[in-house]
């Protein structure tokens, strides 16, 4: 909020910040402003939805303007549609659909605004205590981010001029900055859609910015699917995984939320989490996928945690991602997908880069136990100071066992699963 008061206040506005009921706050502007309409950007989760509407009625029914428009994607839900006319279940025929369909361009930002004659009152931002208070748990995402317009456009700009014709390559390997890093940017508006695909059609075509232009289509039909299918953030889409067997427990979820589950990468990416607000895109589906299949905990738990921990925690991706792990997405891989945390880890973290940068207990490790420490000789664990279960912990459950027990509850609610290694 100060990036963007202070981006206003460039341009000749001043940001208006009120808290609470938004119906209330709407009517104490629009009467302090002698407001003769309201226009604002929509959002698309199911309880703005419902929140919006009923605004939009009642500003109608009293006689003021009231519109809403698409700023956060490149289609509108709805546009989007089946030869039948309904929604797209699948997401390759989803994106097929959505090329063939060109997006608005985008719109330059204007670099004058008329401000309001009148006065109209605004909270200071410092009142409202946003702040983490001791202690700082905030430390880490100050030194991994710059919101604002500013630091959405550093990404950006060197996303395409540096790491773009790499990035079906470099997505998948968490040591190295290969990601664009634009979700959260894209999440609070600070980057348009728009402007992202617009930049993607200007450069040299490659395999790189067609899998960057897949991306922003999965976060589009993550939005679709969504809108059409609004209990996704809590049900399964696929009405069998009602009755999955999921085994709570609370301890096995805190050890995941910690860190603390002695899978080195799983234990990376959950720490990531915890200190930047941001995990690696390949590492969230190792962690999603050892939470649901290893552990056997509910997807809904995983979702909440990154819904409260993340910086581009978004209901539509969110949603769609965990589902799609889980196995009871409408697009889903398939459950019986079960990625196995030391192959994966070895195949795309080889050098131990960000095992090693995250778990700096096992660090001194050699590259061949780096993602298996209980498999290193006494004598190679004394020499990197290591004591499994004591300055990092044993395994709290073992791989093969543990995949089997998710194939059995699979199984308990299909009879027609399959088998697959990663």
């Amino acid at each position: 909020m100060e990036s963007l008061g202070a981006a206003l206040a460039k341009r000749g506005v001043a940001l208006v910040l009120r808290r609470g009921n938004v119906a209330d706050v709407l009517e104490r502007v629009i009467s302090e402003a002698g407001a003769c309409g309201v226009y604002w950007n929509r959002c698309y989760e199911p309880a703005a939805i419902r929140r919006d509407r009923a605004i939009k009625e009642d500003l109608k029914r009293r006689g003021l303007a009231a519109e809403s428009f698409n700023s956060a994607l490149l289609f509108e839900p709805w546009e989007i549609e089946t030869q039948s006319g309904g929604p797209f279940k699948v997401y390759t025929p989803f994106a097929n659909a959505s090329r063939k369909q060109a997006p608005r361009p985008a719109a330059a930002a204007p670099r004058k605004l008329t401000p309001y004659a009148g006065q109209v009152a605004s909270d200071e931002l410092k009142t409202w205590n946003l702040r983490p208070a001791k202690p700082d748990w905030a430390t880490g995402l100050r030194v991994s981010w710059t919101p604002g317009e500013a630091g959405a456009q550093k990404q950006w700009v060197g996303f395409f001029e540096e790491r773009v014709a790499a990035y079906h390559r470099a997505r998948d390997v968490p040591g190295v900055v290969g990601t664009s890093r634009l979700s959260p940017h894209l999440h609070f508006g600070e980057v348009s859609v728009h402007q992202l695909w617009a930049e993607s059609q200007r450069v040299e075509p490659n395999v790189g910015v067609a899998t960057f232009q897949k991306e922003l289509l999965w976060r589009e039909f993550a939005h679709h699917l969504l809108f059409h299918f609004p209990t996704m953030p809590d049900s399964p889409l696929r009405p069998e995984f009602a009755n999955f067997p999921w085994r709570r427990d609370k301890k096995a979820l805190t050890a995941w939320q910690k860190g603390q589950t002695g899978y080195p990468i799983v234990d990376a990416g959950m720490r990531e989490l915890w200190h930047t607000g941001w995990m690696h895109n390949r590492v969230r589906m190792i962690v999603a996928s050892f939470l649901v299949k290893h552990l056997l905990q509910p997807w809904q738990d995983g979702a909440a945690w990154f819904w409260d921990t993340l910086v581009d925690a978004d209901l539509a991706n969110n949603s769609a991602g965990w589902q799609w792990v889980a196995g009871c997405g409408m697009d889903a891989a398939p459950y019986f997908r079960v990625f196995n945390p030391m192959i994966q880890g070895e195949k795309f973290d080889g050098d131990g880069a960000y095992v090693r940068r995250w778990v700096p207990e096992i660090a001194g490790l050699p590259d061949a136990y780096i993602h298996a420490p209980w498999e290193a000789p006494p004598l190679v664990l004394s020499e990197a100071k290591v004591r499994l279960g004591t300055t990092y912990p044993a395994p709290i459950v073992d791989h093969k066992p543990a995949r089997d027990r998710a194939l059995a509850a699979f199984k308990s609610i299909r009879s027609d699963g399959g088998d697959t290694h990663e």
